[in-house]
């Protein structure tokens, strides 16, 4: 068979999109490509020519709530079209309610197979392109996910060409030859409003990017959160990423050298997704650009592709979850693209790759705080993260990793996530369920808000040391340290030789409010399993307004300043919560508690209470030349 010319072919192939639509005929099954790719030329002119077609079923992956396809969805004739929705998008379930029976739920990396295989046969594809190059290919630029599938096993293919779509590298191409119509119609690419500013959305941004490491590969969703943490991870280095969406954020640092894709261990150098989603100097920086490729969903959905990745993260929002951790999703205000998706070929790709990490956001309350979206059992709708999948889980209030602990383990952690107004109410029904204890009682860790400031990693000795407030799932951890202090320790903690160490007597450690009563540990290993290796705690003396400091270092650790650290934030704690002063009593053979006072920048006094040293200092008192600068 002669092989055709493609100048020839694209002549010939050159229509306007009135006379290509006179192609579809009743009954058909239209793919429309998806996201801000969406070819809103054809779209329109589809819906203005469609009178004389009934029950055309159109397939969507994903849509904006202001394009043309949202709005024949919410608008349309529903006797000429339905509208299957794969992935709802920011098209929200308060506009599209009289649509919901045609959503589909799907894992996104399973979504090409279904057309390729034809076990939805689509008599027509709707995409949107980039003009051809020298060689007769045209990018399918911005939004490449499941449209490659659905050209190739469409048994029509309909090309929007426009010049105002970049030519984005990768696995994004098709030929003119494999194309059936071509229309020209220039317009600007859908785009995102910029986003609002949410308190929220930052302090969860600051706790996230606490678990991320320099020369991590993440995957992150989109909305007023995920924009957050990019602006929090602006003083990481060398990340890569492997996404479903490009953002504006993620083009900022690339243009501040934070995102170089250098140790991904897959696609090093290549930053890799699905879609560029944003603004126009988005799609001017995704195109021709070496460094970007965009490649179909069936890879960068894959679990077993994602798994490959160095120290991948992934990043997602959720509803709705319970004190199990089983997580519901859907489309929330700012939030704009939620459903079932890609979020659990993600979340188990991160599983199966070395450090990986798999960390879900979820707001404690609704908008209007009048809702608790941690709640005893799922009510809102089907879960789609399972239990067993969940590890890390971020609220503005707190980080947790739920992976290996216990059902009252994961309860204690989900209630001390929530907003302190619903702690109550969960504990309770947490006991109702059979999820704790009936003796166990709500600690003032559980009613207060957890002052994440505190938190800081400091490398010893080449090793990562994280200091921050004892959670309520600390206990057994701390259980242990105090089972593995030498005897000598034990006695200068606690002032007698001490033997047991009963989960009841640790609770009382961690028994605080954080104000006036706080204890700091000091932990190296994983976050969530990691070892206390040094725990500094001070509760308050109100008649007096100071505070009694005590501390604990493990063998190992003793003699590399953990104590020094954990005094000296204590120090900047107890000031800023209003108090005037410290004090510890301790044996007078104690040089080590004697060395490590004398190095506050505070005047230090040393008084005799019948067998014991007092050693005491006052905010307001500063030390003078002859004393040890502090600790750093």
């Amino acid at each position: 068979m002669k092989a055709n010319y493609w100048p020839d072919e694209y002549l010939q192939k050159r229509c306007t999109a009135q006379q290509a639509m006179k192609s579809l005929k009743s009954g058909h099954r239209i793919f429309v490509g998806s996201s801000c790719g969406e070819p809103q030329h054809l779209v329109n002119t589809l819906v203005n020519e469609a009178p004389h077609l009934s029950d055309l079923e159109i397939v969507r992956l994903m849509s904006l709530g202001d394009s043309p396809l949202t709005r024949l969805a919410t608008e349309g004739n529903f006797e000429q079209f339905s509208i299957r929705s794969i992935y709802q998008g920011s098209a929200g379930t308060r506009h599209l309610a009289s649509n919901k029976p045609f959503i589909t739920p799907m894992n996104l990396s399973a979504v090409p197979n279904l057309f390729k295989k034809r076990h939805m046969p689509i008599n027509a594809a709707l995409v949107q392109t980039s003009p051809p190059d020298d060689f007769g290919w045209m990018s399918l630029g911005i939004s490449v996910d499941v449209g490659l599938a659905a050209v190739r096993a469409a048994d029509l293919v309909i090309a929007q060409v426009n010049t105002e779509m970049p030519r984005v590298l990768g696995h994004s191409f098709i030929h003119v030859n494999d194309v059936d119509i071509i229309v020209e119609k220039d317009e600007e690419l859908l785009t995102i409003d910029q986003l609002p500013e949410f308190e929220s959305a930052h302090r969860i941004a600051r706790l996230v990017a606490n678990l991320i490491e320099d020369g991590s590969t993440f995957q992150l969703g989109l909305g007023a959160t995920p924009k957050a943490i990019l602006l929090a991870l602006s003083g990481k280095n060398d990340l890569g990423v492997h996404t479903q969406f490009i953002i504006d954020g993620i083009m900022d640092l690339v243009s501040m050298g934070v995102i170089t894709n250098n140790y991904k261990g897959l696609n090093d150098g290549k930053l890799v997704a699905t879609n560029a989603v944003g603004s126009r100097n988005l799609y001017e920086f995704v195109h021709d650009n070496p460094s970007i490729e965009l490649y179909p969903a069936d890879y960068v959905n894959n679990p077993v592709i994602i798994g490959q990745h160095s120290k991948m993260v992934t990043i997602n929002m959720v509803m709705e979850m319970d004190l199990s951790g089983q997580a519901a999703v859907d489309a929330l205000p700012h939030n704009y693209f939620a459903g079932v998706s890609s979020m659990l070929d993600f979340m188990r790709g991160a599983s199966a790759c070395p450090n990986g990490k798999s960390i879900l956001l979820i707001p404690s309350t609704s908008m209007d705080g009048g809702t608790s979206r941690i709640v005893p059992e799922i009510q809102s709708g089907g879960v789609v993260v399972p239990r067993t999948d969940v590890s890390y889980v971020v609220s503005e209030y707190g980080a947790v990793n739920l992976f290996g602990k216990n059902l009252e383990e994961r309860a204690t952690a989900m209630i001390s996530l929530a907003h302190p107004d619903f702690r109550n109410e969960l504990f309770e029904r947490a006991k109702d369920l059979g999820l704790m204890t009936r003796s166990r009682r709500l600690s003032e860790s559980l009613r207060s808000v957890y002052p994440a400031g505190l938190e800081e990693t400091r490398k010893i000795d080449g090793v990562p040391v994280t200091f921050r407030p004892a959670k309520p799932v600390d206990d057994r951890r701390i259980q242990e340290h105090f089972y593995n202090l030498d005897k000598k320790d034990v006695i200068a903690r606690f002032f007698y030789e001490k033997t047991r160490f009963l989960r009841d007597d640790v609770r009382s450690i961690i028994e605080t409010d954080y104000v006036r009563n706080l204890t700091l540990v000091a932990l190296t290993g994983e976050f969530g399993f990691g070892s206390v290796i040094g725990i500094g705690a001070y509760m308050l003396e109100p008649k007096k307004n100071i505070a009694e400091v005590a501390f604990s270092v493990s063998t190992k650790w003793q003699g590399k300043a953990i104590a020094s650290i954990l005094l000296h934030k204590l120090a900047e704690a107890a000031s800023d919560n209003g108090i005037e002063g410290l004090v510890a009593y301790t044996d007078p053979s104690n040089k080590g508690m004697i060395k490590l006072f004398g190095k506050l920048p505070y005047k230090v006094y040393k008084t005799r209470e019948e067998d014991l040293l007092v050693l005491s200092c006052r905010f307001n008192e500063p030390a003078g030349e002859e004393q040890n600068s502090p600790c750093r």
